[in-house]
C-alpha cells in the first residue's frame, strides 16, 4: 500500500466523531428511540465511539448492536468463497425505533444496501439513518449517508484506510494508491 497522505490524525478523528454525535442528537431531537448498529468490522468501532459520545452528552445508554452483512452482499462472485461470517449481535427490537447504521467508509453503497436489508429483516423501524466517517464517492446504488465526517473524492485507483487504536495501534485515516 502506497500512502499518499493522512486525512485525519487521532485528534481529528476524535473531533469528527464528537461532531457527528452532536449532529445525530440534533437531527433526532435527542436520543430517545435511537438504536445504534455498527457494520462489522470497522463500522463497529465507529458505532462504539458514536454511542459513547451520545451516551455521555445525553446521559443515556443507547442500545448497541453489530451487523455482519456478509450473507447479504450482492457483489461477490461466489457467495461461498472466502466469506467469514461472524454473525450479527442484535439484542433489541427495531420496531418504531430510529436505527443508526455506522460504517467507516461509504463507497459504492452496496454495504449500506445490505445493512438496510438486514434491518428490514428485524422489523419495521420508524427511520433508518446512515453514518459514515468517510465518504469517498463512486456510488453504484442511490444511497447517501445522513451523517458524514469527511467527504474525500477519490479515483478508483485510490483507497481509504481507517485505522483504530483498538485494532491497529493508532487512530488515523489515510488515502493510498491501490496496488495494481
Amino acid at each position: 500500500m502506497n500512502i499518499k497522505g493522512q486525512l485525519m490524525d487521532a485528534a481529528g478523528m476524535r473531533n469528527t466523531l464528537r461532531r457527528l454525535a452532536h449532529q445525530v442528537i440534533e437531527k433526532n431531537d435527542g436520543a430517545e428511540g435511537l438504536v445504534i448498529i455498527g457494520i462489522r468490522t470497522r463500522g463497529v468501532t465507529v458505532a462504539q465511539r458514536i454511542k459513547a459520545d451520545i451516551d455521555a452528552i445525553e446521559g443515556v445508554n443507547v442500545p448497541f448492536g453489530v451487523f455482519d452483512i456478509a450473507l447479504y452482499r450482492d457483489d461477490l462472485e461466489d457467495p461461498a468463497s472466502e466469506i467469514e461470517f461472524s454473525g450479527s449481535e442484535i439484542a433489541f427490537g427495531v420496531d418504531g425505533k430510529t436505527v443508526l447504521i455506522c460504517d467507516d467508509v461509504i463507497y459504492t453503497a452496496r454495504t449500506a444496501r445490505a445493512a438496510i436489508s438486514e434491518v428490514m429483516q428485524l422489523g419495521r423501524p420508524a427511520k433508518v439513518q446512515l453514518l459514515a466517517l468517510v465518504d469517498r464517492g463512486h456510488r453504484e446504488l442511490p444511497f447517501k449517508a445522513d451523517f458524514t465526517g469527511k467527504s474525500v473524492p477519490t479515483s478508483r485507483r485510490e483507497g481509504i484506510a481507517v485505522r483504530f487504536a483498538e485494532t491497529d495501534g493508532e487512530d488515523a485515516v489515510y488515502i493510498y494508491e491501490k496496488d495494481r
